[in-house]
């Protein structure tokens, strides 16, 4: 680094001092805190971002949000070349440098840094960093400070995309650097046209048995561009929470998942409506019914939605690669997979199995779930929470462009190419970046419509078997180690033992332990098939964990 850089890198560094008392922690959601203490923070994530776009030679993005949490938190999170998360080979130096006590520490750890990773600064590249922003009103001070941040580093540029939504961001990164054109408006071009194509290809038009869609925007970012949508979109709409109200105060789709109860502005007038709901940055989605003359819900969470692309893509794979004797179908050859976590219901896991379907399980994390889609031809994966969306490899799509443009030339307008089509319009219209509610909601309306299915023939494909979390205080949560998806306990010894006696006492019984990942504490997930066995399991198994583990 020369004098030059060092000057500029400490001269900014001066503006934003770091909170006393606090220690950041970059995961999946990035840095999130009280927003009152986070601007030095996104300033420094602003110098992470310009150094790697030097890196890489690529775009990447910058996002300002704290997603689901409430409106006085923030967040800051980097989106990589791909459009997807912050490398985990980057973590380590995204927590250093927010850590670091003084600018002087600040200066040395960047150098340090650029030296070890070969950065130069020769100015051979433009670097450029997208910039996005939620609803919440401290945005605009964080944003100016992350812009600080990627200036301080001469050279790179900071692009202002204006008030966006997290999957909005991270579309934009990945199509920019896959060269495209990446604006809000090319973001809506692309999932319209893909949506309205889907429409065209459905069977007798697709008329669906309750075609009223209520949605609850959370006060967020995605209401407030579902409602600007709304009018090109050809469905019966009805936008609620659109960004009049509290962020994420009684609504979005964390809430509604986890409470299992109507968002403000529903009720029981709502009943047999199909609803919808997202959450405050808008990457997460889920449905629900309303239950008659009560303010509680039947929930229709990630796991069925993903059960709903998996039943679709399956159908329209089988289509297109059945052989034209129809006496045995070669859809082995493509490699569909659904990739969940423990955390997914037993009935879930269970359904896409008896569909034929590969079900690989990973470690807790949207990280874990998207690298191991990744590796196959389509990988669908979704958590309970409503985030998820579909894979599709490059080999993939170039085989399925070869097989629409031949079937084109040969059968236009075949059961095969009408299967080609949709799968392509599917390409385009989920966001393969990241989760994205917008994409996802415009997917579940397309398949609904397709099959002509009402959210209560869609929630009745399987019940969801009765469960319970837990979560039991420990001396040191480091003491357990999981292994096979971390459904097994490896250490100490004898727990999981103790575990599967209990299990195996309870009809469809499922439960695996874990430890927490930020705090000391080992959570308890049970399965059975009433909610009265689910109880008693997990309390069972809190006891036998607090013997190994607890405070005695």
């Amino acid at each position: 680094m020369n004098q030059q850089q060092r000057s500029a890198l400490l001269d900014s560094s001066l503006r934003f001092p770091r909170p006393s008392g606090v220690h950041f922690s970059y995961g999946t959601s990035g840095f999130r805190s009280d927003a009152s203490l986070l601007e030095s923070t996104v300033f420094r994530v602003g110098i992470l971002a310009a150094l790697r776009s030097i890196q890489t030679r690529s775009v990447i993005g910058l996002m300002i949000t704290a997603s689901h949490n409430q409106v006085s938190d923030n967040g800051v999170k980097v989106a990589d070349p791909s459009g997807g998360m912050l490398t985990q080979l980057w973590e380590p130096f995204a927590d250093a440098i927010a850590n670091a006590q003084d600018p002087s520490s600040l200066v040395q750890l960047v150098d340090d840094f650029m030296e070890k990773e070969g950065i130069s600064l020769d100015g051979n590249f433009s670097a450029q960093v997208l910039l996005g922003r939620d609803t919440r009103p401290s945005g605009m001070t964080l944003l100016e400070a992350a812009k600080q941040g990627i200036t301080s580093i001469l050279g790179p540029n900071a692009i202002d995309m204006g008030i966006v939504t997290t999957p909005q961001l991270h579309w934009m990164v990945r199509s920019r650097n896959s060269g495209f054109e990446a604006s809000e408006q090319n973001y809506y071009d692309q999932l319209l046209t893909s949506f309205r194509s889907l429409l065209d290809y459905c069977p007798g038009g697709g008329v669906n048995v309750n075609d009223k869609l209520v949605v609850d925007g959370a006060d967020g970012v995605g209401g407030e561009k579902l409602e600007m949508l709304k009018g090109r979109l050809g469905l019966s709409l009805d936008v609620r929470n659109s960004g009049f109200g509290l962020l994420n105060e009684g609504v979005g789709a964390d809430y509604v998942q986890k409470e299992k109860v109507v968002p403000r502005g529903f009720g029981p007038e709502d009943a047999g409506k199909r609803c919808a709901s997202l959450d405050g940055d808008a990457d997460r989605l889920v449905y629900f019914s309303v239950i008659p003359n009560s303010h509680k819900i039947e929930l229709v969470d990630g796991d069925k939605i993903l059960s709903l692309f998996a039943l679709f893509l399956k159908e329209q794979l089988s289509i297109l690669t059945e052989p034209e004797d129809g006496k045995s179908k070669s859809s082995g050859e493509v490699s569909l997979v659904t990739v969940q976590t423990a955390y997914a219901n037993g009935a879930s896991t269970d359904y896409l199995k008896e569909l034929g379907l590969q079900v690989i399980l990973t470690p807790t994390g949207v990280k874990y779930l998207h690298e191991k889609a990744s590796e196959h031809d389509i990988g669908i994966y979704f958590e309970a929470n409503g985030h998820g969306t579909i894979l599709f490899s490059d080999r993939f799509l170039s085989w399925l462009e070869t097989k629409n443009a031949e079937l084109s030339s040969t059968s236009e307008g075949s059961n095969k190419h009408i299967a080609a089509l949709r799968l392509l319009a599917v390409s385009k219209l989920i966001n393969q970046a990241v989760g994205d509610a917008l994409s996802d909601l415009l997917l579940v309306e397309a398949i609904l419509l397709h099959k002509g299915w009402s959210i209560h023939t869609w929630s009745q494909i399987y019940q969801d078997l009765p469960s319970r979390q837990l979560k039991v205080k420990v001396l040191d949560r480091s003491a357990v180690k999981t292994a096979n998806a971390e459904t097994t306990v490896i250490s100490p010894a004898g727990l999981q033992d103790e575990i599967n006696i209990e299990t195996a006492k309870y009809t469809h019984g499922r439960c695996f332990v874990r430890p927490s990942g930020t705090e000391d504490f080992v959570r308890v997930y049970a399965e059975a098939s009433t909610q009265e066995s689910a109880d008693l399991l997990a309390h069972s198994v809190v006891t036998i964990v607090d013997r190994y583990l607890g405070f005695h």
